[in-house]
């Protein structure tokens, strides 16, 4: 008996050592599994934690860098309206006014003199004007022995430096009574010297908002001034309160204490810190502008970034105890195949972000606000683009300048990402070629020899632009490649259809599309529209619109839905008219193809222009030779045309200085050096504008078309001329240049600043 059982014994050992090393085997294997896993999904934690850090930081600069630069430019381009006008005390509360109402981030203005540079004002004269809590605009001078600015740093760093900078963060008891920052520009007397300083202030609330935006991730926000002060944090009771070195000095952290000197420092980088209790932190630092010195830190704990990793592996430490092999094997599996799956959803998390992110930039560059003007009364606009896909490559584009309505309409070849990159250089093209040069063809021209210099992909756009003349209705136009507008006149309006619009194309010269052709000379049109025509530009996305058995919408039903459009502005629902033409149109199209589905982009805008005519309360008229010596008689004029319409003097005077300007500038430039000629000036009124029409019959000559001086230049860099240009826009509403029967027409509109007697009185 003995004997058997220790032949059982020393027999079963080596079957147990085998069954200890099966079950040891795959337990370690599934353990090496999860270390493997935890490893690989810690680190790739760690990365995406840190790419979406820099992400925010560079997101997050960039939104306080754009609304901190909006004011910077403002500034600037009002610092010389200052200095030119140093000799009215008064007149800075005007401009300050005019810089805080024209400008939403601006809470406040002041202007800060130097010690008794206005005797009459006292020592201290600080104009300073605020937007109250009801968005008006509060004007004061705040200046005093008890706010004695000549002492801060705002104003002592400005006058010594002679630059421009941001203050230190501070809370405003005078002004806007909250957290803000002042950019502050020195202002110069004529001799350079400088005499007073240019503060804006900017409310800091908005602060907390941006850098508290949720993450996607837990992470906290610190963002410090140049000094170091703690402009936000999740600690409210920090905030402008105490200095971050001072706070990790008490802490005694040498680690936090060096990312906060490197903050200071304007330094980028991360750092691991461990606090007092051992715990874990990880600090992404980045400036978020050399102007303000300002500095962001984000500060993401170890243990709340892995706390649902941790969890998961503790999880699978269960279940490896209770399956070994079997759960070893299917571990194995899974983390190979959860890998793959974590892969490719980021990747689509990254495109899909991605795509999202190039959408929200398109449409941003596409008119969506209609009416785009309410105020005018002479053109009503809407417009609609529905993309194929997430971006796509069709675009509108419109906007006036001196009174004329510049808008176009684009398809760029191809669909996706790169459509739609062409198809915003198109857009910025237009826009920055179109702000000084009226001549459709020539805007044309130059677009695309811009394109077509870089055009490596051979990627090309049909466009169509149109320049309407909003006083007369004179279309000039160019065509490149891109369908014919569709012009509809109302019913009725022929007397040969009295129950539907006649509907017709604009003829068209087809030209090539923008880009494929360099230097190619495009052949520009131009022809004169009625009051209440429409004019319908749309891309091949609306004709060639398929069915389920690829049937194409085709141009006959355009003009079919078109023929039985209604004029008109609103209906009791306040959609516009053209809105309700838009929707039929796109109803009509979307009832035609069904199911099928969206193979292109689709692209409509409607321009009706609605000019009508006003009865007139005033009409005169003057005529002069080419000689400013008889300006003083243009002034008589003048004066007594503003007097029958009941302006003050100061009207009246500015009045006299923009009209003075002008015809000073058509004697100068319209008539060669010894050539006689005649300026006529013609004022009308009816009860809403008055107009001046200055005519002459010298060389063509286009005021508008001359850049307005740039008044952030200093007088002794600025080139001569330009300044008339530019004043005569600043007095005026708007200017309008038409060279018409060998006569240049320059008409300047004022509206009116008082009621005239009506027609009847």
């Amino acid at each position: 008996m003995d004997q058997n059982t220790s032949a059982f014994n020393t027999g079963d050992q080596p079957r147990s050592k085998r069954g200890l090393i099966v079950l040891l085997i795959p337990g370690l294997l599934l353990g090496l599994t999860l270390a493997i896993f935890y490893y690989f999904s810690y680190d790739g934690i760690r990365k995406d934690v840190k790419q979406r850090a820099e992400s925010e930081l560079r997101e997050t600069s960039l939104k306080i860098k754009s609304i901190m630069s909006v004011v910077e430019v403002a500034a600037n381009n009002i610092s010389w309206a200052v200095e030119g006008d140093l000799r009215n005390a008064d007149d800075m509360y005007l401009i300050l006014e005019k810089l805080v109402s024209d400008n939403k981030n601006i809470i406040g203005a002041g202007i800060g003199f130097v010690e008794n540079y206005y005797p009459q004002k006292g020592r201290w004269f600080e104009p300073y004007v605020v937007r109250n809590i009801n968005n008006r605009m509060e004007c004061k001078q705040v200046g005093s022995a008890q706010h004695d600015y000549l002492k801060m740093d705002w104003f002592t760093s400005a006058i010594t430096s002679d630059s421009c900078r941001w203050s230190e963060p501070y809370f405003d008891d005078s002004g806007a009574g909250t957290l803000v920052a002042t950019y502050t520009h020195p202002l110069h007397d004529k001799t350079g010297r400088v005499v007073a300083v240019l503060g804006a202030d900017v409310s800091l609330d908005w602060l907390s908002h941006i850098i508290n935006d949720d993450h996607g991730y837990p992470s906290e926000n610190i963002v410090l001034s140049r000094q170091g002060q703690i402009m936000a944090c999740p600690v409210e009771s920090l905030v402008m309160r105490k200095n971050a070195l001072e706070v990790s000095d008490k802490m005694n952290d040498t680690m936090a204490t060096e990312v906060n000197r490197r903050m200071i420092a304007g330094e980028k980088g991360e750092l691991t810190v461990h606090n007092d209790l051992g715990e874990k932190t990880y600090v992404y630092f980045a400036p978020i502008d050399d102007t303000t010195g300002w500095s962001m830190a984000i500060i993401c704990k170890d243990k709340e970034i892995y706390r649902s990793l941790r969890t998961v592996g503790f999880n699978l430490m269960l279940l490896m105890l209770f399956g070994l092999a079997l759960l070893g094997y299917i571990l194995w599996r899974a983390a190979r195949q959860l890998k793959r799956i974590q892969t490719i959803h980021t990747e689509k998390e990254r495109i899909a972000s991605e795509l999202r992110i190039a959408s929200g930039i398109q449409n941003s560059m596409i008119p969506k606000t209609f009416p785009p003007y309410p105020d005018r009364d002479d053109v009503e606009i809407f417009g609609v683009l529905e993309p194929a896909k997430e971006v796509g490559g069709d675009l509108y584009d419109f906007f006036i300048r001196d009174e004329k309505l510049f808008f176009c309409i684009g398809d760029v070849s191809g669909k996706g990402v790169p459509a739609s990159l062409v198809m915003a250089v198109t857009r910025s093209q237009f826009r920055t070629i179109s702000a000084h040069e009226s001549n459709a063809a020539r805007i044309t021209e130059l677009m695309n020899e811009s394109m077509a210099n870089m055009n490596e992909s051979s990627m090309f756009v049909t466009f169509f632009i149109g320049v309407l003349d909003l006083p007369t209705g004179r279309l000039r136009y160019c065509n490149a490649g891109h369908d014919a507008p569709i012009l509809i006149t109302p019913a009725g309006a022929d007397a040969t259809e009295e129950k539907v619009n006649h509907v017709e194309l604009l003829p068209v010269v087809p030209n090539v599309p923008i880009g494929i052709i360099a230097d190619h000379k495009f052949e520009g049109q131009e022809t004169v529209i009625s009051p209440q025509t429409t004019i319908f530009l749309y891309t091949d996305g609306l004709t060639e619109a398929e069915d389920a058995s690829h049937q194409q919408f085709g141009r006959k039903r355009v003009f079919k839905v078109a023929e039985v459009m209604k004029e008109g502005k609103q209906d009791a629902s306040e959609r516009s008219t053209l809105e309700h033409n838009v929707s039929d149109m796109n109803n009509a199209v979307k009832a035609f193809v069904g199911d099928a589905e969206q193979s292109d982009d689709l692209t409509m805008l409607f321009i009706q222009y609605t000019k009508k005519q006003r009865p007139l309360r005033l009409k005169r008229s003057i005529t002069l030779p080419n000689d400013v010596q008889t300006i003083p008689d243009l002034n008589r004029f003048v004066e007594q045309v503003a007097e029958e319409l009941g302006y003050d003097m100061s009207a009246t005077m500015n009045l006299n200085l923009a009209l003075e300007e002008a015809v000073v500038n058509v004697m100068n430039y319209a008539y060669p050096p010894g050539t006689e000629g005649e300026v006529n000036i013609a004022a009308e009124a009816n009860d809403l504008r008055l107009k001046f029409i200055i005519t002459d019959n010298g060389v063509p000559f286009d005021p508008t078309a001359k850049e307005d001086a740039d008044t952030t230049l200093s007088a002794e860099d600025r080139p001569i001329g330009g300044l008339g240009i530019y004043l005569v826009r600043q007095l005026m509403d708007s200017m309008n240049y038409e060279r018409l029967n060998g006569q240049n027409i320059l008409t300047l509109r004022k509206k009116l600043e008082v009621n005239l007697p009506s027609a009847n009185a």
